[in-house]
């Protein structure tokens, strides 16, 4: 088994590493990964490996002084061997899965629709991401979006949450929605989802200057403001921040200017992991700490199943997600690269932050 794995401490390092395939037990299956997508989502894992959990699902093989770790991925696994009754040998899933060729899970709570993984050690990790979807079992599957499902749907669940958690807050009272990094994948749902709602406040996307244009293409964003005119920002509005990349320096300046009319602000990426604040940093002392959260979309998910039943949180998502869908024909491209070696490339780029925003990544494993 090949399995691609990254240096804990230092995320630009990473190794491809040959494992001897362990022989399955009763109530277990073995899967071969097919495909997975590759995101700056799968940054944030990397980035909250420790302290959220991530690093936990897919130990690392070869890794005697637990220096290394598997990003897990969203993706698709055929199965290729089975010792449990029912799930047979050729049923694709689609889930959660490490940067690997094979994975080995302990399926539990099985019905047509879908299974959760019971190994031991992901039994305290949160369970959205042990549950696998039974595609045979899904009435809505369609293989010819495939890609779209494994770029999208984690990003855009994400961004679904973040609608539905405003919305129920009456946004704060705000009159404006900051969204920092207004070009990600989850920005985009999450202004896409504002945007279709009755009424939302107005909603302001910041950018990069080189990506500028391609955000004002959306049409989702009331106003798109790169990061070097920070100073056309209306900080006299009372403000709602999500911010997807956790640049210190730029959020840093806008706490600074909002002041008291910053209501909150939803971190929700670290994909600027490298951009630390020291305790002389002005603009880093300048963030709003007491004013500002991690928005752990899993916790909502779980709220919601609680609140409108299994069913009634996949009515709600499952329109939420077609429109997004379909939307992203509009503007993303799918870059397909075959196997694990030329995977390293992409991912040093992406973690670099060299990354096209109108580009989804998907790793093809197939032979």
């Amino acid at each position: 088994m090949n399995q691609f794995q990254t240096l804990k401490s230092d995320l630009t390092q990473s190794r491809i590493i040959d494992i001897d395939s362990p022989a399955i037990d009763n109530g277990e299956i073995a899967v071969r990964i097919e495909s997975y997508a590759f995101t700056a989502n799968n940054v944030t894992y990397g980035v909250a490996g420790d302290t959220i959990g991530y690093w936990k699902f897919f130990p690392a093989g070869l890794d005697e002084n637990n220096e290394w770790g598997c990003i897990p991925m969203w993706g698709f696994a055929e199965i290729t061997h089975s010792k449990i009754k029912g799930l047979n040998l050729g049923e694709r899933i689609f889930g959660y899965f490490p940067a690997a060729d094979s994975l080995i899970l302990s399926p539990i709570k099985i019905s047509d629709q879908s299974f959760s993984d019971g190994k031991e050690h992901r039994k305290e990790l949160p369970p959205v991401y042990n549950n696998y979807v039974r595609l045979a079992g899904d009435q809505n599957y369609d293989s010819a979006m495939d890609e779209v499902r494994a770029l999208l749907f984690p990003l855009h669940i994400t961004a679904f949450c973040l609608c539905d958690s405003l919305a129920e807050d009456s946004y704060l009272g705000a009159s404006q929605i900051i969204i920092v990094s207004a070009s990600s994948k989850t920005a985009i749902g999450l202004g896409q989802g504002l945007a279709d709602t009755d009424n939302p406040p107005k909603i302001v996307g910041l950018t990069s200057a080189g990506n500028a244009k391609f955000v004002e293409s959306l049409g989702c964003y009331d106003e798109v403001i790169s990061y070097d005119e920070l100073s056309n920002v209306d900080y006299s509005a009372a403000s709602v921040m999500v911010d997807m990349a956790g640049n210190r320096e730029i959020l840093g300046t806008l706490h600074g200017e909002l002041g008291d009319n910053m209501l909150k602000c939803l971190t929700v990426g670290m994909t600027h992991w490298d951009n630390e604040t020291t305790a002389e940093d002005a603009l880093g002392q300048a963030m709003l700490r007491d004013r500002t959260e991690f928005f752990f979309a899993p916790a909502h998910i779980q709220k919601r199943i609680g609140d409108w039943g299994h069913d009634g949180y996949a009515e709600k998502t499952n329109s939420f997600m077609t429109a997004r869908a379909l939307q992203s024909k509009d503007w993303m491209q799918v870059k397909e690269i075959s196997g694990l070696e030329n995977f390293t490339s992409t991912y040093e780029d992406v973690v670099a932050g060299k990354i096209n925003p109108n580009e989804g990544i998907i790793v093809n494993l197939k032979k």
